[in-house]
């Protein structure tokens, strides 16, 4: 069962989604939760149906204390690598709470220091602590959002099923018609070469 890290301390749980993509923005949310917030359906949003993160999106935005969302864009991450794009949208995330966290709870085992405050990383942390868990959900359904506007502009990639990762549909497209402009260049997006031009 999903539970706070502390009750009594103002925590902030964050999460991101999209770093094992080919194409689009790594994406992260920061959330503070009320120290009453109860949800019997919220969990690792990897964890729970896409109807469920659109149900819980809504309810989390209404009954946390605070919450952020960033994305950082291919661009800079082709220039910093995945990690430190995810790290960077997780403190991008932070820095739109508007209030300060005590503490903040990172899903994984690698961050930066955020300001003077302390931080705990905690591997498989978003189907541990509720406030990871609302993270990882609005991390994943800002994400898959803004994937289905690309996938208007670039229909041939099928991007509002895929939403970018590397599966095989969105491989054998990217053999078809190249790279677009949204595609990370740093990742091999294909087995047999690492990169491709446009």
């Amino acid at each position: 069962m999903l539970k706070a890290f502390h009750l009594s301390t103002n925590e902030a749980g964050t999460d991101e989604a999209g770093r094992g993509c080919l194409a689009g923005p790594v994406t992260a949310a920061a959330v503070i939760l009320n120290n009453d917030f109860s949800s019997p359906i919220l969990n690792d949003s990897k964890q729970i149906s896409e109807t469920k993160r659109q149900l819980l999106r809504p309810i989390i935005e209404h009954e946390v204390v605070s919450f952020g969302v960033s994305h950082v864009f291919e661009n800079e991450i082709d220039k910093i690598n995945i990690l430190n794009a995810s790290i960077l949208a997780m403190h991008k995330s932070l820095n739109q709470l508007t209030k300060k966290p005590s503490l903040i709870l990172v899903d994984g085992n690698r961050f930066k220091p955020y300001k003077d405050i302390p931080y705990k990383c905690i591997i498989k942390g978003d189907s541990k602590y509720m406030s990871i868990a609302a993270a990882s959900v609005l991390a994943k359904t800002y994400r898959d959002e803004y994937m289905l506007k690309l996938h208007e502009e670039h229909p041939e990639y099928n991007w509002a099923k895929n939403k970018g990762y590397p599966t095989k549909e969105h491989r054998e497209a990217i053999r078809k018609y190249g790279l677009t402009k949204y595609h990370r260049r740093s990742f091999k997006q294909l087995p047999e070469q690492l990169t491709l031009e446009i």
